[in-house]
């Protein structure tokens, strides 16, 4: 007869569901989304030390959080201490810049209080190169007063604004060429240049500014131009002055402290309206000038005629102009000349003008000279010089004028002996 199979155990007599009760787990799944699903777990190490630690010692009220925030000591001294979020002070390392700081602060205050003395210091002991750009316009203003200086052959520009000015030929820009009327882009740029080199020919050439004739600029000028200036040249007068074009001392009263003079200005462009171009051009001259063996001697022209012919509107031929060259006889305090020139030249259009290619034409010329004497027509700048007797010194008309101010035009043809504010 078959054997019959063990039947399944029954659970024990004490079993809490009782006997034949079936286990309420029996069907129970425990997979992975039961896990997930579990709201008891484990807790970690850290958090049951933690838990024990605060039965003992609880923790402080929670905080809200915030950004980590400075907290400042004093006004001055150790460096500032950085809070962490908590409120925990963070040390840092000992400040050495606040000192620095301080120091610095003092120093620019100062500087502002004494910024005219510290212009003239920078002007007379660093300023000798081309520190100030050419103007591209007017200014709005003049030139700042500087502490009065006595300058020096060391020092020629000391106590002037012309000190920040650049130098010689690189001074005188030529703005960007454009066609305008009949004239190309590069006939414009030809003229452009040919105004530059009648400027450096007239007044900064040394050759021209130590009494030599200006022959480079005579042969720019146009036949009717140059007959006026060679004239003027040869029979200067209160009516033909060759200082109406050319910046010249008379070697025997002035001599030029070496080749540098000072230059501010611009030059500029358009159309005449008869298909030409007028260049536009203000340029002020500064020039450092010793007294020469007869300085204090030039006396007043006694009219406007035109003074006798002779050499003093010109060299004599074979002599070499005077140039300093570390010697000098008399006073050694230099003085400055500044000469300021508005001076408008006209192209013409050769379909309708008889021109001459190449060479310039006057439509307007304005000349002022500063520190000069006003009633000397002798075809030479005459600067006026502390040695000079009060024998002769002019009487003027109580005007006066900044010779540096360019902010202005010049006023036109006053005639006018007025004070010079500043040299």
């Amino acid at each position: 007869m078959p054997i019959a199979e063990d039947p399944k155990p029954r659970p024990p007599s004490d079993s809490p569901h009782g006997p034949g009760t079936d286990d309420p787990f029996a069907e129970l799944v425990l997979d992975e989304e039961f896990v997930r699903a579990a709201t008891v777990k484990e807790r970690s190490g850290r958090s049951r030390m933690l838990a024990a630690r605060w039965k003992r010692q609880p923790p402080p009220e929670p905080q809200p959080w915030r950004p980590p925030t400075e907290v400042r000591q004093r006004r001055f001294g150790r460096k500032t201490k950085t809070a962490s979020p908590w409120g925990v002070e963070r040390r840092g390392s000992r400040n050495w810049q606040t000192p620095l700081f301080v120091v610095l602060a003092a120093a620019l205050v100062l500087a502002g209080l004494n910024v005219d003395r510290l212009h003239a210091w920078y002007a007379s002991n660093l300023a000798d190169g081309s520190i100030q750009a050419p103007e591209t316009a007017a200014p709005t203003a003049a030139p700042p007063t500087l502490p009065p200086d006595t300058p020096t052959v060391d020092h020629p520009w000391a106590g002037s604004p012309a000190a920040a000015w650049p130098s010689g030929a690189d001074a005188i820009v030529l703005p960007q060429a454009q066609a305008v009327g009949v004239f190309g882009q590069d006939e414009v740029a030809a003229q452009l240049k040919t105004v530059k080199d009648f400027l450096v020919a007239a007044n900064l050439d040394p050759k021209t500014v130590a009494g030599q004739t200006p022959q480079t600029a005579l042969d720019l000028m146009g036949r009717k131009s140059r007959e006026k200036a060679e004239n003027a040249l040869a029979h200067p007068g209160g009516t033909s002055d060759p200082r109406t074009w050319f910046s010249r001392f008379n070697p025997r009263t002035a001599i030029p402290v070496g080749d540098a003079v000072k230059v501010q200005g611009r030059m500029g462009f358009g159309s005449d309206g008869e298909d030409g171009m007028v260049v536009h051009t203000d340029y002020t001259f500064v020039y450092a000038v010793l007294p020469g063996p007869d300085a204090g001697k030039v006396t007043p022209s006694p009219s406007q005629d035109p003074a006798p012919s002779g050499p003093a509107g010109g060299t004599t031929a074979g002599t070499e102009p005077a140039i300093w060259t570390g010697t000098v006889t008399g006073s050694t305090e230099v003085t400055r000349e500044i000469v300021r020139r508005e001076i408008d030249f006209r192209f013409y259009d050769p379909a309708k003008y008889d021109v001459e290619p190449g060479k310039l034409n006057f439509s307007h010329i304005n000349t002022d000279f500063g520190n000069n004497l006003c009633r000397v027509h002798d075809g030479w700048l005459e600067p006026q010089f502390p040695i000079a007797s009060s024998d002769n010194a002019e009487p003027r008309d109580g005007s006066t004028m900044d010779p540096y101010d360019r902010s202005k035009p010049l006023p036109e043809g006053t005639g006018r002996c007025g004070t010079t504010t500043r040299t």
